[in-house]
């Protein structure tokens, strides 16, 4: 893990090169595709979406979530990556949820910098 400035713009800019946001996009679902069938099952997915550390505050306090709540999390969110809803996730599937995901965080964050801890294997690392 290291921490990164991060802003809107630097996530737009990644988006919009399109050659290593597909390169990027690419290497994670080859990573996170164990069986090599070009598909994500939910299990695939899981390991994605946990590194995602849904946690829940309370005045700066970090909570325990319940997990059966943190287990519909991850499948919901699993379902809005899953666009045709046939139980497996594609390539095209992965990257067109990823880059709406990415947008909705640059739109979220603005212009206005912000320190993020970042794992060394994800995407948003790349935008930095």
């Amino acid at each position: 893990m290291s921490v990164e400035i991060l802003d809107g713009a630097a996530i737009v800019n990644f988006l919009q090169d399109e050659e290593a946001f597909s390169a990027s996009v690419l290497n994670r679902f080859a990573y996170l595709d164990t069986d090599n069938d070009g598909l994500l099952s939910y299990a695939e997915m899981l390991k994605e979406l946990q590194s995602l550390r849904v946690l829940e505050t309370h005045f700066g306090i970090d909570v325990e979530p319940d997990p059966d709540e943190l287990a519909r999390v991850y499948e919901s969110l699993f379902v809005q990556f899953d666009h045709n809803l046939n139980g497996t996730i594609d390539l095209d599937e992965f990257k067109k949820e990823t880059k709406q995901m990415m947008l909705a965080m640059a739109n979220g964050l603005g212009f206005l910098p912000v320190q993020m801890v970042l794992e060394e294997d994800s995407i948003l690392k790349k935008s930095c």
